[in-house]
């Protein structure tokens, strides 16, 4: 999502720009002011007056792309799950194809950066998703089940190479991205570590330990 500045008001009347263009704006000023609120506020604190607010809109405006503040927390959920999908793949495919494992540490550093850039984003995704209610939980599930089958697909298509071990079994790939959630999810809540770089090392262990072969 590009930088806006929630404060700006919207323009309106005959200068107002047609909805084609309009409408998309003021999504991304509500869903950038949401990720705000929900951060500082926390899922609870927050309201469709507050992000209205902090967006420079009316509450009327936030109505016209949410339904209420579930489904907007839902929406703000799967836009940061896209940027993250996005840095990662970009980060793999700066690698190439030749080296699994390189591939799969570019892709967790591609995560951590780009969660440490965008607290706010992480906050969200990590920790005020989970008491946003029944579907948000249930979008929660789906996105950690796809980000668990893309790792999977992609350890199964180096392992066709023999470039890696193959999981053990299908549920190797969601263990470590539950894993890695709940690492991420810690270090957002309490801080620790301060650098959540420092984690990189922590899950390429992780992944590794779950790639040693089993003895049979």
């Amino acid at each position: 999502m590009e930088s806006v500045s929630p404060a700006q008001p919207a323009a309106r009347g005959r200068h107002a720009p047609p909805p084609e263009i309009r409408l998309p704006l003021q999504r991304e000023r509500l869903l950038r002011a949401a990720a705000e609120e929900f951060a500082q506020r926390g899922y609870t604190g927050a309201s469709s007056a507050s992000i209205s607010r902090r967006a420079g809109m009316s509450k009327a405006t936030f109505y016209e792309h949410f339904a209420n503040k579930e489904d907007c927390i839902i929406a703000l959920f799967e836009v940061a799950a896209s940027v993250l999908g996005e840095a990662m793949a970009d980060a793999a495919r700066g690698v190439g194809s030749g080296d699994a494992t390189e591939r799969m540490r570019a892709g967790t550093r591609a995560f951590l950066t780009t969660l440490s850039e965008h607290p706010e984003f992480a906050q969200t995704l990590l920790v005020e998703i989970i008491g946003a209610g029944p579907r948000a939980a249930q979008r929660r599930d789906q996105i950690l089940q796809e980000f668990a089958d893309i790792l999977d697909a992609e350890n199964a298509a180096a392992a066709r190479r023999g470039l890696i071990p193959r999981f053990a079994s299908p549920y190797d790939s969601f263990a470590i991205v539950g894993a890695i959630t709940e690492l991420i999810s810690r270090q957002v809540r309490l801080g620790e570590p301060e650098d959540m770089l420092e984690l990189a090392p922590v899950i390429d262990r992780l992944i590794a330990g779950v790639l040693v072969p089993v003895d049979s």
